[in-house]
């Protein structure tokens, strides 16, 4: 007698009562019906049976929903999609705008000073800031309308983008009144990603990582004024910016970067023609500064950008 192969990798014919390609669609199509999409098989294969359709066992049913990657997730219990925010990108200086709210310590415990922060992602300059004592869709709107004005942001070409966190303040119906009637677009995280926003949040930890940042609380409103005050004036005409090839904030802001780097890259090559021995084979330090800032780029833009770098 011939004996069965029960190798592995035996060639075997398929078994007589293994469903067609027809019938399992037939399964899939009935468990996304509108009748029954929210329904487990446990359910849907009694009903058919009343109706006198039987299509497969329940076993059968949940066999193909597996096979589709269906079995947990249809109808209401459809994974959510997770959405990506609008991706932004700024080749000038007032194109699109990031803020935020922070805390700082009050001297009553339990209370705080908020401190509402603007900063442009292209220059990564300070465009706006102010300190109130509660956080208020008010304040946000008259802090931002007011930077408009001062920023000459109704005579551009382009719409300013303003992106935000979805904080009370940020989505206020006065803020967003505000918005429309300036022409601004405004553009919001996702709800619970605190990475959507985050020249903002690299900001906040510059501040407060910054040395003299006052180890105790604000003595008062006036206080943590002066000290924001000193601050930003630090931070846009003082600090080298690593993410600007160490240019202050308020040199790339005011178009200053073609001249200050040209002037970098002569001083470089003239050094090497004086000593090439010390710099043998090696080009100069790339001095080159991109002219595009990406606010939540796609996956698609970051691998392009990890090329290009």
């Amino acid at each position: 007698a011939v004996q069965a192969d029960n190798r592995n990798n035996a060639n075997r014919e398929a078994p007589g009562n293994k469903l067609s390609e027809e019938e399992r669609q037939a399964i899939v199509d009935v468990c996304n019906s509108d009748r029954f999409k929210s329904l487990p098989p446990s359910q849907i294969v009694p009903v058919l049976a009343d109706e006198g359709e039987y299509l497969g066992s329940e076993r059968t049913f949940y066999r193909v929903l597996h096979e589709r990657g269906q079995q947990h997730h249809r109808g209401r219990a459809a994974k959510a999609g997770h959405r990506r925010p609008t991706s932004y990108c700024a080749t000038g200086p007032n194109q699109v705008w990031s803020w935020d709210i922070t805390f700082l310590r009050s001297p009553v415990r339990g209370q705080f000073y908020y401190l509402y922060l603007v900063i442009d992602i292209y220059s990564r300059m300070i465009v706006a800031w102010e300190i109130h004592e509660n956080e208020s869709a008010e304040y946000a709107s008259q802090m931002i309308t007011k930077a408009c004005i001062r920023h000459g942001i109704g005579a551009l070409d382009r719409p300013l983008v303003l992106h935000s966190d979805n904080g009370s303040a940020m989505k206020g119906g006065t803020m967003l009144s505000t918005l429309q009637r300036l022409g601004v677009v405004s553009s919001f995280s996702r709800p619970r990603v605190s990475d959507d926003n985050p020249f903002a949040e690299a900001i906040f930890r510059t501040l407060k990582y910054r040395p003299g940042y006052p180890c105790k609380p604000f003595a008062d409103l006036k206080a943590a004024r002066n000290w924001v005050h000193g601050f930003a004036q630090w931070y846009n005409e003082d600090h080298r910016h690593s993410g600007l090839k160490f240019l202050t904030p308020g040199q790339r802001h005011r178009g200053e970067t073609k001249a200050l780097m040209d002037n970098r890259k002569q001083v470089y090559q003239l050094a090497k023609q004086r000593h090439p021995e010390r710099w043998g084979k090696r080009a100069t330090r790339n001095w080159d500064l991109d002219d595009e800032v990406w606010l939540n780029p796609d996956r698609s833009v970051v691998g392009q950008l990890s090329q290009a770098a």
